[in-house]
């Protein structure tokens, strides 16, 4: 077997792409079982399994090829004496029947007999199940129901559900944002140890007949601030471009990076035909306009080579990355060993600070202060940097927008025949609801704030709409192509002058009149300003 005989198992074209029933004794099969890495949701379903009562029936859910048929697979054949399995609930039983007639008849067979169920299915399948399935299984679907609306106490204890997405592969933490299971998987395919068959299949070519394209891409592979940076950016695609991913895309991820024509550095950011790559893309370093970044491309088209470039060069030699090319090629490279100790120099130190994503690390860092809030004087400090410097602050310059001459607590209303309504509004973060909602998925978390004593609805922060706030605060404009941001925007808006149009105080604009009423206790109006 060849190194890309081997890798060729990560393809999602591969056989070896999607688990089934097959029994499969070959040697590509036994590097597969090499790469295997349980997960907690599988941890969570083995000892769901074992408590597995026969008239019980366990959901194990998620997206297309996030691992359901490969945990299900694993455990078919040691419980199917006791346990009936349904690896896929997409499939029917014949050509002429459909998923839901599959699974109508399946359920029908559970409730004929004394083994409990364990069926693996897609979160559209049990909404459609839900809405479509035969009555007679209204108790199943009653249960489907509570599960798909986050109704716990409305599911029946005979009912299990594991869901993927309760399991996010991405984690954040203080130090660093993660993936555990990417960065096992990646560690576990590169680890530079004859014990993995995939590094002494690439050790033995390498001794054979030197580096190539793919060898030079398994060795920068195996470098850690390589495996970090990917991860990253892999981050960035979820939080940005909302990809979620899949085991089945990471490994064809995986496999894209190592086998195209091209080192890894560009093939990463070459947009091939795998989703990940596609949102990649639009993070390539070598799109980033800095001072330095720009200065570097045009010495390096004039072929002026600063010393220390000629050092990396010499450097990655024996990774076997000895023809590059291009500029763009070459902060592609940098980019991926930026963070590496041996590849440290003046040079690498520079390009890092244009490459590092201040943004991810500032919505990781609040995003954890809303998970971790409890109150007390230091995190309320650090919250209201956010809410007051950030939220608050374009929340104000966006309502304003029409009249920038407002004062800081002053908030715009409308205008008449071209005069402008205020009022002055005391907007602040709600550390109340924000200590007694918890924050679980990565992808957004909810701020609060309080207009004087009312509570506003919670504001949905994503990363994209806090790019959004902090460019607001630089006098940026919203425009068409934020439409979402634009309509979250506007909602709090609403709100706002809801609360505003309670006021007993009003101030009226126009040109460089201002005029200030004073309703008092609704006997009189005290006009000043004229």
């Amino acid at each position: 077997m060849t190194l890309i005989e081997v890798l060729s198992i990560l393809s999602k074209s591969s056989p070896f792409a999607v688990s089934t029933d097959r029994t499969d004794e070959s040697i590509l099969q036994s590097y597969k079982d090499y790469l295997y890495i349980e997960t907690k949701v599988e941890a969570d379903f083995k000892k769901n399994l074992l408590a597995l009562k026969k008239d019980e029936i366990i959901f194990l859910c998620g997206s297309s090829g996030d691992g359901k048929s490969e945990i299900l697979t694993r455990y078919k054949e040691d419980n199917k004496s006791r346990v009936d399995f349904h690896l896929d609930a997409t499939h029917s039983f014949n050509p002429s029947q459909t998923a839901i007639h599959a699974l109508d008849e399946l359920f029908a067979q559970f409730k004929g007999n004394d083994k409990p169920l364990v069926v693996g299915i897609n979160i559209g399948m049990l909404g459609n199940y839900a809405e479509e399935g035969a009555d007679q299984h209204n108790d199943i679907k009653s249960s489907i129901k509570a599960f798909l609306e986050n109704q716990a106490e409305d599911i029946s204890v005979k009912h299990r559900f594991l869901d993927f997405e309760q399991y996010p592969k991405f984690t954040f933490c203080h130090e660093l944002c993660s993936s555990d299971f990417a960065a096992q998987f990646l560690a576990r395919l590169a680890e530079p140890t004859l014990d993995n068959p995939f590094y002494a299949l690439f050790d033995s070519e390498m001794k054979k007949s030197g580096h190539t394209m793919l060898t030079a891409n398994y060795a920068l592979l195996g470098l850690d601030s390589v495996q970090k940076n990917i991860i990253a950016l892999l981050l960035k695609a979820r939080l940005i471009k909302d990809q979620f991913l899949t085991a089945r895309a990471l490994l064809d991820f995986v496999f894209q990076i190592l086998a195209m024509d091209g080192y890894l550095f560009d093939n990463l950011f070459s947009g091939a035909d795998n989703e990940l790559l596609e949102h990649i893309q639009s993070f390539d370093p070598s799109n980033i306009h800095t001072r330095k970044i720009d200065e570097f491309v045009l010495q390096f088209g004039l072929g002026i080579e600063d010393e220390c470039l000629t050092l990396l060069k010499e450097q990655v030699k024996p990774l076997g990355v000895c023809d590059v090319s291009t500029a763009a090629s070459y902060l592609r490279m940098v980019y991926l060993l930026k963070d590496d100790t041996q590849f440290a120099n003046k040079y690498i130190n520079e390009l890092k600070v244009d490459f590092d994503n201040s943004l991810v690390n500032q919505y990781a860092n609040t995003w954890l202060l809303h998970r971790e809030f409890d109150g007390s004087g230091k995190q309320i400090k650090e919250l209201n940097k956010f809410y007051k410097d950030i939220l608050i602050a374009a929340i104000h310059r966006y309502c304003n927008r029409n009249s920038p001459m407002l004062d800081k607590d002053q908030f715009f209303i409308s205008e008449y025949n071209g005069f402008k309504t205020a009022t002055e509004l005391g907007v602040k973060p709600d550390f109340t609801a924000i200590k007694t909602q918890g924050v679980i998925k990565i992808g957004s978390f909810n701020a609060y704030i309080r207009v004087d004593d009312n509570a506003l609805f919670p504001v949905s922060i994503s990363i994209n709409l806090l790019e959004l706030l902090e460019k607001i605060n630089e006098g940026y404009r919203p425009n068409k192509h934020d439409k979402n941001a634009v309509l979250l925007l506007d909602e709090v808006i609403e709100q706002i002058i809801t609360v505003a149009n309670d006021k007993n105080t009003l101030f009226i604009l126009k040109n460089d009149k201002r005029y200030k009423i004073v309703n008092e206790n609704d006997e009189y109006f005290e006009v000043s300003g004229i």
